[in-house]
């Protein structure tokens, strides 16, 4: 895992986009497509506005797949995920197939199963995700069933979870918000072929300090990503003002090139600071980019 720490959302959101579009144009031109999981939430607002403004990336032979979905919540309503990722990213840029969640199912267990045929096996080529404030990981709320090898699962939201959504403005009162969505599983995250994270904002201090703690538990959903050798953790100077020294410390340097065009390292801001989690892991288990 490599992390990475901007002076403003917009300089971290430029990045995560850069080196959003740089894999997926390297999948297409190796395989003629490209598969992503899309991320949405409050916090991915400047992140999806940069991605869309790369003119790189050629979307007709992309796929996409989105991380979660309230059941029962209509594609109308204004916290529908379906019709956020329409809105901000689906309908600015045309990817050449959209695999929605249809949190609108009869049986929600019948459309994770419909999803699972659809995913591939060894994972999407690329995954946006968020953190939320209390660490969770897509809907994966602590304490996260981090075993699920499924793709997708059902889960039950908790109230801090819901309260989130509430203070980011899509629902009036908690009582509003759906407590049960369709949700990809951390398993099914990992098994992405990298990991672009984008966390702005001084709420999610908290959860970013769990996350690179280096202690994988499932009261910390999000700390799952140390384990992953392609995930790349955008932060802004809010989001990661509860880093201490000796955190940092545990961080080993890293050297990324600041190519415009080079695929395994996002093209870094001046003033960022990189580092390197599970280092030992990575020279095991990363590919080269």
């Amino acid at each position: 895992m490599k992390a990475a720490i901007y002076e403003t959302v917009r300089k971290m959101a430029e990045a995560a986009a850069a080196l959003a579009a740089g894999e997926l144009s390297r999948r297409i031109a190796e395989n003629g497509r490209a598969t992503f999981m899309a991320a949405t939430g409050a916090s991915q607002f400047a992140f999806l506005d940069a991605l869309v403004r790369q003119s790189r990336v050629d979307w007709a032979p992309t796929e996409m797949f989105h991380l979660e979905e309230y059941i029962g919540l209509p594609e109308s309503h204004p916290a529908s995920f379906r019709r956020y990722l329409r809105e901000r990213l689906l309908d600015v840029v045309h990817p050449g197939r959209v695999h929605f969640i249809n949190g609108s199912a009869a049986d929600p267990w019948q459309e994770c199963a419909r999803l699972e045929q659809l995913v591939p096996e060894d994972g999407v080529d690329v995954a946006f995700v968020g953190i939320g404030e209390n660490g969770h990981l897509a809907f994966n709320d602590p304490p996260a069933n981090l075993a699920n090898d499924d793709s997708f699962t059902v889960v039950s939201l908790t109230e801090s979870c819901r309260a989130q959504q509430v203070h980011e403005g899509w629902f009036g009162t908690i009582q509003e918000v759906p407590d049960k969505p369709i949700t990809v599983t951390i398993r099914g995250i990992l098994r992405s072929k990298c990991i672009v994270s984008a966390v702005p904002e001084a709420r999610k201090a908290v959860a970013v300090r769990c996350d690179l703690s280096g202690t994988v538990r499932p009261a910390c959903p999000a700390s799952v990503l140390v384990e992953h050798p392609r995930t790349y953790l955008f932060l802004d100077a809010d989001a990661a003002s509860l880093l201490d020294e000796a955190a940092i410390h545990r961080w080993q340097e890293a050297q990324p090139s600041t190519r415009d065009d080079d695929q395994g390292s996002p093209n870094t801001a001046k003033r960022s600071s990189w580092a390197t989690l599970g280092q030992d892991r990575e020279r095991k288990e990363a590919q080269p980019g």
